[in-house]
């Protein structure tokens, strides 16, 4: 029972001294890679930059415990960290203290959010978030945090508070860049981009802090305007709970519930691909769980939401992490970090953290998938451009509740508007398929076949009706018999068997017979319970459409 709550458990007993050596390897490496990233997403969330740090510290730690993935590395986002950023802007007032408070009560709300879909089994929610809707979030998200670090990149002050007035704002201010800054900062980027390319995996973010550190320590550039993160506070974050006010929980919970999707969605997304890679299997239930006890420890420890992420979990794996140990090595490196190196990074550039940003989202924009929607799938790439858009004209929270309420829409369109195939006899074969896919099939004399590849449900089944009566009313023969393939339809409801019980009679009126044929179990037992049978007769699970037709066609006219 214990195994079930706490994965942990289930590889502990076989942990060996050959492992730990492969998960220390890689607890050094995220942390060498989480803490000047972390640094830069918490700016982002306009929080002191420690505050991130401690999410890596704290999340980590519990993740370790609850988490069914091995490699999976739990910290600040960028996409999150730039929700809390400027969501809590106008709440805060330009109060650093509330601010910090409304960040973290906004993570307990998450914690609870997590908990309690654990609790009612919802770890189903992800499925309502299509591929193309988060595609296009993504790139959104992107964009607008790369605009939000443009003005740190060119010197610049900046300004505005949607996408568009940011853009116009650092447009007008461009001829200002200071060019000090933007070498500084275009250098460092460089640097990143090519280490990834011919040194994959290693945390070369940590050698260009150190580097960035020891030029504006020891040269002259801080005369040349390039500010620095100054003096961090050493020490391990103190656990308290942030000041609750019925008002802020209020006004937090859209925020909450966009960061909760965000973190589930980007947590299971990251763990199945690694899960994946790694020969195993994730729980994606277990995940609510393990995001709600690592959000709720960040939460007390001072910190804002935390998710697991692709980019700091490949860091992870290509470093040769073995089980979730590897996050508690990663913790206490931080832990020794924040205890005795804090003095080091008061000469840390800003520009150097923007320009780590910049190159961390740029993976948020899949250009390929793009282009492959706009080729293969022009309405799911307008979807995708909706969501694009809906962040950046609305801004990211916003955005997100675009995404879900796009996403849904998707689903009842289909729903509401299911494909019905008119089918035809697949030649040499007692098979039948779609005329419309398969033109050369074989007509059947006087007998129509449809098949609703879809439940029927009270929405959508007078459509399903207009669309067999047009068929039958546009036949260029004289319908002797329509058969019903409910073989595609899973479920169908009581609206739905008022459709087959008032299609049986106006087609009887009309003197045409009118059979349903392959119809599941749960089918079956509605339509008994409807009373369906009083006018079909019984409706048998072993009756083929291939009987059907035969027996149709031995009909005399």
């Amino acid at each position: 029972m214990w195994k079930r709550f706490i994965p942990a458990l289930t590889w502990l007993p076989g942990y060996t001294l050959k492992i730990a050596g492969s998960d220390a390897v890689a607890g050094i490496t995220l942390a060498a890679y989480a803490i000047p990233v972390s640094l830069a997403y918490a700016m982002l969330a306009g929080l002191p930059p420690q505050y991130g740090v401690y999410g890596y510290l704290l999340g980590g730690l519990f993740y370790a415990l609850l988490g069914s993935s091995r490699q999976l590395a739990v910290g600040p986002t960028s996409a999150i960290s730039l929700l809390i950023g400027t969501t809590i802007a106008g709440m805060a007032q330009g109060d650093p203290q509330r601010w910090a408070e409304l960040a973290s009560l906004t993570a307990i709300i998450v914690a609870g959010m997590s908990l309690l879909s654990y609790l009612l089994r919802l770890s189903g929610i992800i499925n309502f978030i299509s591929e193309t809707v988060l595609l296009g979030f993504k790139a959104g998200a992107a964009l607008a945090i790369g605009l939000t670090q443009l003005p740190k990149l060119f010197g610049v002050a900046g300004g505005g508070d949607g996408f568009f007035e940011r853009l116009i704002t650092i447009v007008t201010q461009l001829p200002q860049t200071n060019p000090a800054v933007f070498l500084f900062g275009v250098s460092a980027m460089v640097l990143i981009l090519a280490s990834e390319k011919f040194f994959p995996g290693r945390p070369v973010a940590i050698i260009v802090v150190a580097l960035s550190i020891i030029l504006m320590s020891v040269t002259s550039l801080g005369e040349s305007g390039i500010s620095t993160v100054g003096i961090l506070p050493s020490g391990l974050p103190h656990f308290r709970l942030p000041n609750l006010r019925i008002s802020d929980v209020d006004g937090l919970v859209p925020l909450a519930f966009a960061c909760f999707l965000l973190a589930y969605i980007e947590s299971v997304s990251a763990g199945k691909t690694l899960a994946q890679k790694n020969g195993f299997e994730i729980n994606p239930r277990q995940e609510l769980l393990a995001l709600g006890a690592a959000n709720l420890a960040t939460a007390l420890g001072q910190g804002y939401p935390v998710s697991g992420g692709l980019s700091q979990s490949a860091v992870n794996d290509n470093a040769g992490a073995k089980t979730p140990f590897s996050l508690v090595f990663a913790s206490a490196v931080i832990a020794l970090c924040l205890l005795f190196l804090t003095g080091m990074l008061r000469n840390l550039p800003n520009v150097i953290l923007a320009g780590i940003v910049l190159v961390a989202i740029r993976g948020l924009v899949d250009v390929k998938e793009f282009i492959h929607l706009w080729k293969m799938h022009r309405a799911d790439f307008a979807i995708a451009m909706v969501a694009v858009i809906g962040v950046l004209v609305f801004g990211i929270l916003k955005g997100v509740l675009i995404a879900a309420v796009t996403s849904l829409i998707m689903l009842i369109k289909t729903i509401t508007l299911p494909h019905v195939a008119f089918l035809g006899r697949i030649p040499g074969t007692q098979r039948y398929s779609d005329f419309s896919r398969h033109p050369d099939n074989e007509v059947i004399p006087g007998v129509i076949l449809f098949r609703v590849e879809s439940s029927m449900l009270y929405f959508n089944v007078d459509n399903i009706r207009n669309v067999v009566w047009s068929k039958i009313q546009g036949s260029d023969f004289s319908v002797k018999t329509v058969i019903c393939d409910l073989s595609t339809s899973p479920f169908v409801d009581r609206a739905g068997a008022a459709m087959l019980k008032r299609l049986y009679l106006d087609l009887q009126a009309l003197g045409i017979s009118f059979m349903i044929a392959e119809a599941h179990a749960e089918v079956r037992d509605m339509l008994r319970s409807e009373n369906v049978e009083t006018l079909f007769g019984h409706i048998s699970r072993k009756v083929s459409v291939e009987e059907l037709v035969e027996a149709s066609i031995r009909v005399p006219a």
